[in-house]
């Protein structure tokens, strides 16, 4: 048989093979989350990023790969966990806090990152504008800092003799500064003394605690933070255990017994990632994806906690709530 005619029969065979198996010679995609906690408490999380990847016709294990890297509460192991990631090659990285997106950011100035942020990217270094954030990075910001000094007023409001307001932030936090500086100005014009505890470990929120008590600390304002959030169960029973009215950043934390809170909703920021991602993975530029930000805010309160507190919520907080908790 001539050369010729053995090539003609091979693309021949090539081009009567059924659509399905050619579509199996490339590769799945594959995208990497790098995460500044551990899994277990961000579960609702990733299954709202993965609902908005099926928006977008991404479904994890049958077209989409994801490959998890966890700093487990180590914010310093980020910077390694997302070279990982680099060296594999995937083809988006989701970054899902502030301290993830740097790491991320300086791992790579090519592959798409997607971010969830909890202070100001452009603040931060991430990107250049909200609207055309430029580069290789796109995603969330939820007005974190925005809302501090609302929550205080929120917090000043239900427990209205409180002279005396703590602050817990985490020491590793790259928005722990602006948080403090955003909520001292507050704490000052409501003429409340405002002490600043700091925390990054488990033992040392226990030792935060210890100290709140010995300050006399009328009630408890918990800055925004993935390992705080992570921790939200310890940080609930230490607030219950030690009498403190406690405001948090998140619904969640109110869903497993603390006070109140006030802020956008997280699952409904990770949707909007995962259709992001699954956006840049049919071919969109992250550089023309504005990074957007949250059109509506909860504030969610669990009566049973104020009554075992002995509050009475004040009918202008009870006229605002979006949720309660019994």
């Amino acid at each position: 048989m001539l050369r010729r005619e053995v090539i003609t029969l091979i693309g021949g065979a090539v081009a009567a093979w059924p659509l399905p198996a050619r579509a199996q010679q490339k590769a799945m995609p594959v995208v990497g989350f790098l995460g500044s906690t551990s899994p277990a408490p961000n579960e609702p999380v990733l299954a709202a990023l993965r609902q908005g990847l099926s928006e977008t016709d991404y479904v994890e294990g049958q077209n989409l790969a994801i490959e998890y890297r966890w700093a487990e509460g180590h914010y310093d192991r980020l910077p390694a966990l997302a070279a990982e990631l680099v060296g594999r090659k995937v083809d988006v990285i989701f970054a899902a806090s502030t301290p993830a997106a740097l790491a991320a950011k300086n791992a790579t100035s090519t592959i798409p990152i997607v971010f969830f942020s909890g202070g100001d990217p452009v603040a931060s270094g991430l990107i250049t504008g909200l609207a055309r954030p430029g580069g290789n990075l796109t995603g969330f910001s939820n007005l974190t800092n925005e809302l501090n000094p609302k929550r205080l007023e929120l917090l000043s409001e239900l427990v209205p003799q409180a002279r005396v307001i703590a602050l817990l932030v985490n020491r590793n936090s790259p928005n722990a500064e602006r948080i403090i500086r955003d909520i001292e100005e507050a704490a000052r014009a409501k003429g409340v003394q405002l002490p600043v505890l700091k925390a990054a470990t488990e033992s040392e929120i226990d030792a935060a605690f210890a100290t709140l008590v010995e300050l006399h600390a009328g009630a408890l304002f918990v800055g925004g933070d993935p390992f705080f959030n992570s921790r939200r169960e310890q940080l609930v029973a230490l607030a219950s255990r030690h009498a403190v009215p406690a405001l948090y950043e998140r619904r969640e934390f109110v869903a497993v017994g603390g006070l109140i809170s006030y802020g956008p909703s997280l699952t409904a920021a990770f949707r909007l990632i995962g259709t992001y991602a699954g956006r840049i993975l049919k071919g969109a530029k992250p550089a023309d994806l504005p990074v957007e930000q949250p059109t509506r805010f909860e504030l969610v309160v669990n009566l049973k906690a104020a009554e075992a507190l002995g509050l009475t919520v004040p009918p202008a907080i009870l006229a605002r709530a979006d949720e309660f908790i019994e």
